[in-house]
């Protein structure tokens, strides 16, 4: 064990640590890299250059003649995988605190940093991108000291793109960081921080062993979901597996046992042995709750069980995505999805449609609700449609975060009317450093759901950074706004609102449908109600034929009869007559803003 050390990166998204991660992979002639960004292999880590899985991989080091073995795992840096990164912190000794010096520390580097002392770990704080002409490293530097007490000298100087400053981490990660504790004789524990899908060998799960030791083809038990397996194969990450006998404390491997679904494994729980099984299990473990729910539905009625399957197969890669099935009035069968969060949400869609080729239709993002009625019973609604009656309900409680925001004091002013304006309540703010500030913030979940990220950058010129975490579900004056077509409500478009902004929001939505429906042979009467009380309308007027153009002069009863006759078939019409709402109507009401 002396000779073993476990780290992982922590960054802000964007601060060029799978960049910095190749450097590190290549120095140690672990691989040769060519393609970049060895670390994420999805198309879609790539394009938008984010990492949205944990990577681990194991590399050979020699320093002052003696080999080190160094296990590294680069981590998610967007605050929608926040847990995620926080087992990948519990299964190691150290970290790499990696700021861009061209931006200075972010919010998501503060939480993740906090995560990181929280489990004592020894940090190591690196400046990146130190070759750009921008670079402030000086400023970026005393940042550093304020937020970490540490020594100027402690901080290493690297750029990921040149390889400058790679050997200094490496002497670095295996002088400051401590190799790893344990009991090789104790009952074995280990510690599940990650799992990927293989379509051949079913779901591989990632551990490191915190005590005791594991051999090929012993039955092993995974704690939280009581289920047992045999260790058909077990290994280390080099690039590839590579397997081996036996594991010791403190290794960082893999296990193959042939699991077929995705929820057997979780990350945060323990591997222990079937004979001889440890006293309890590693402290930390939660189950991943979704924070924003949407429903995906397909295009065409006919993909409903083609998109079943997809999203089951995006659910091997991806334990955190959640869904049951769902059927709506205006669009169909579909399934209501559970997200982490905004950028999780986007992320399925659009693997929904480059690695299967399904269209779909997401509605609106919702929260989840807890709504009590007048005998103090709790029911959690994630969706408007599940409401109960207004008559019933005696209150309901919406979930709250606790949002910190980084920004320079130039925006302050627009960022808190912003907040203000999404019925945020200002907690506290603090001054990082000279013109930096962090604003605390307590507000609604449903408010951040849709566009605040967007908006927030797009204010502070792209220099705010955000990052929250729940706090409790707080009680707030909710209603339901529907959407009433001719008298019919269109459960699609309900939405849950807050009483102040539904005049406003139900106005809106009513106008825009009035320019997106088309005219029929029949008034169309758009209205947003609350309960029974309307309050917006608009009419699509009717298409009329003119029945009289053929009357040339006569008697006025002529035309009379001609107009009845026609009054009478409309009547008829309307009464048989249903009004289609159009695909984009549904996509517009999304980006009402």
């Amino acid at each position: 064990m002396k000779h073993i050390r476990n780290f992982c990166i922590i960054a802000h998204i964007d601060h060029g640590k799978s960049t910095l991660a190749d450097r590190l992979l290549e120095r140690t002639q672990t691989i040769n890299v060519t393609a970049g960004q060895m670390l994420d292999d999805m198309d879609l880590e790539k394009e938008r250059g984010i990492t949205i899985k944990s990577h681990a991989i194991q590399m050979q080091y020699k320093l002052d003649g003696e080999e080190y073995t160094l296990n590294l795992i680069d981590t998610p840096g967007h605050v929608d995988f926040s847990y995620e990164v926080s087992r990948s912190i519990a299964a190691c000794e150290g970290c790499l605190l990696v700021v861009d010096s061209t931006q200075g520390v972010q919010a998501q580097t503060i939480s993740n940093l906090y995560m990181a002392i929280e489990h004592d770990l020894e940090i190591i704080p690196v400046l990146n991108k130190c070759d750009m002409i921008n670079s402030m490293p000086e400023e970026v530097e005393d940042e550093i000291i304020e937020l970490l007490g540490c020594k100027r000298e402690e901080i290493i100087r690297a750029s990921g793109k040149t390889g400058e400053g790679v050997d200094d981490i490496l002497r670095a990660v295996i002088e400051r960081i401590p190799h790893p504790v344990g009991d090789e004789d104790a009952p074995l524990q280990a510690l599940i921080f990650d799992s990927v899908f293989n379509s051949f060998r079913g779901i591989i799960a990632y551990f490191k062993i915190v005590n005791g030791s594991i051999k090929q083809g012993q039955e092993v038990l995974f704690v939280n979901t009581k289920k047992r397996y045999s260790a058909d194969e077990i290994g280390v990450l080099k690039m590839d597996l590579s397997p081996k006998k036996s594991l010791h404390c403190g290794d960082v491997g893999y296990i193959v046992s042939g699991i077929k679904t995705a929820t057997e494994v979780k990350v945060g729980d323990t591997i222990t042995a079937v004979s001889n099984p440890c006293s309890e299990a590693i402290a930390g473990f939660e189950e991943v709750k979704p924070m924003v729910f949407a429903g995906v539905y397909p295009i065409e009625t006919e993909d409903f069980e083609q998109l079943r399957a997809s999203l089951e197969k995006l659910q091997l890669n991806d334990a955190s995505l959640t869904f049951s099935p769902e059927s709506s009035v205006a669009l169909g069968f579909g399934f209501r999805c559970g997200f982490l969060g905004l950028l999780h949400m986007e992320i399925i869609q659009e693997r929904l449609d480059r690695e299967f080729n399904m269209n779909v239709i997401t509605t609106v993002p919702n929260v989840s609700y807890h709504i009590y009625d007048k005998h103090g019973e709790m029911k959690e609604v994630h969706n408007p449609a599940g409401m109960p009656d207004a008559t019933e309900i005696d209150h309901i409680e919406e979930p709250y975060i606790r949002a910190s925001i980084i920004t320079r004091t130039d925006y302050i002013g627009n960022i808190m009317t912003l907040c203000l304006g999404k019925r945020g309540e200002l907690v506290k703010q603090e001054y990082v450093s000279g013109d930096r500030v962090e604003l605390y913030y307590d507000m609604p979940l449903a408010e951040i759901v849709i566009d605040f990220y967007d908006k927030l950058k797009s204010i502070s010129k792209g220099y705010a950074s955000f990052d929250y975490h729940p706090i409790e579900f707080r009680p707030s004056k909710l209603v339901k706004l529907d959407i009433l077509l001719n008298g019919e409500p269109v459960d699609a478009l309900s939405t849950l609102t807050h009483v102040d902004n539904s005049v406003y929001f139900g106005r809106r939505m009513c106008e825009k449908l009035k320019e997106l429906l088309p005219r029929q042979q029949f008034d169309i009467a758009i209205q947003a109600a609350i309960g029974a009380k309307i309050i917006a309308r608009e009419t699509v007027k009717q298409v009329r034929k003119d029945v009289t153009a053929k009357c040339y002069g006569g008697d006025i009863s002529r035309k009379r009869k001609l107009l009845e006759k026609q009054k009478r078939g409309k009547k008829r019409m309307k009464e048989i007559g249903n009004v289609q709402v159009p695909q984009k109507a549904f996509l517009a009401v999304l980006k009402l803003d």
